[in-house]
């Protein structure tokens, strides 16, 4: 028994182009980008699904390199949102102007859009403004459309928000509150090159080539592979397995025991539902027609870490969120549900 089923010779026809678009846009990408294998799939993943996705790395690791080199390879709008404290939600939405007709002197507002209004937009730093700031993108999250001045604006499609956070420098920031967190389908985690691939990076950035991205997928490709992915099936062992995983994370009867010990609150539904819809679109990314338990189990960690809150016990025992998700995962029990 299946959620869905793949339509038509179409479908099949679509995921074939798919796994060969997805082998493409790397290939373009990875004329910019050195390794980070890992965080590219991640934001494919979260792009193929239609949802946002936050990157965490320190300064310097190209993370706004990395967008912009995808936006490039998409053919899609791109902006850049520096998130900075004084910045205002109308800086991100945009604002009501006052324009005069020349030729009859009557005025009238006229509405001027904001950055927010791209396909893919980068949020960087996004703890760095306050939250009634941060706010200004839940709406355009969740409902992809803003409203300003009491009229209510449709967002392009598609629409994605890739938001960075530095992870080692705290002070004067803002930490975003879970309602938002939960906004974003998967927690991207930016680490080091390592030794050869930090040798390319030098070699590759202090030359005087300039590296062409050429464009793979247009914006109505990537609508209709969003479309393509939700109707790849997930059999019911593997929505019952995610849904099991996601379950455990909450400290109650069900969770192991660390899990009582180390954990204040677990995921909600939606990671479940994430859990599920990021298995479909590694299985299609990879050019196959359903999703299995290794797909649920590939973006696990990424669904699951920024969800689950960790009380005082755990950081005086030195767990973080991610070291105690990791460890569920690990464990594997949530498989033979």
């Amino acid at each position: 028994m299946t959620t869905t089923t793949l339509r038509d010779d179409r479908d099949v026809e679509l995921l074939h182009r798919l796994g060969e678009a997805k082998a493409r846009l790397l290939e373009q990408v990875r004329r910019r980008i050195v390794g980070q294998d890992e965080v590219l799939h991640g934001i494919l993943t979260a792009i193929a699904s239609g949802g946002h996705a936050l990157l965490m790395g320190v300064p310097g690791l190209g993370k706004t390199l990395m967008v912009s080199t995808i936006a490039d390879a998409l053919d899609l709008a791109f902006s850049r949102i520096q998130f900075t404290p004084d910045l205002m939600p109308s800086d991100i939405t945009g604002t009501e102007i006052i324009e005069e007709d020349s030729s009859t002197g009557k005025r009238t507002f006229r509405f001027v859009q904001g950055p927010i209004f791209a396909n893919i937009i980068l949020a960087d730093e996004v703890n760095r403004t306050p939250p009634k700031t941060q706010a200004a993108l839940l709406q355009a999250m969740q409902e992809h459309e803003v409203t300003a001045a009491g009229q209510t604006y449709q967002l392009p499609a598609p629409f994605f928000v890739l938001a960075t956070q530095n992870p080692i420098e705290q002070e004067g920031t803002y930490p975003l509150p879970e309602a938002q967190l939960d906004r974003f389908m998967l927690e991207i985690a930016v680490r080091y090159p390592d030794r050869s691939e930090e040798e390319r990076i030098v070699e590759t950035t202090t030359g005087d080539r300039t590296s062409i991205v050429e464009a793979v997928l247009h914006a109505q490709d990537l609508l209709d592979i969003q479309h393509l992915v939700r109707r790849i099936p997930a059999p019911k062992p593997v929505v019952r397995a995610a849904v099991t995983l996601a379950r455990m994370t909450r400290p109650d009867d069900e969770a192991p025991d660390f899990i009582r010990e180390y954990v204040s609150w677990g995921a909600g539904p939606r990671a479940s539902q994430y859990l599920v819809l990021g298995a479909k679109a590694r299985a299609a990314l990879d050019g196959r027609p359903i999703a299995d338990l290794d797909d649920v189990q590939s973006v696990a960690l990424s669904v699951l870490r920024h969800r689950v809150v960790v009380n005082f016990a755990a950081e005086a025992a030195g767990r973080s969120a991610e070291s105690v998700c990791q460890e569920l995962v690990d464990r594997g029990h949530w498989m033979d549900a």
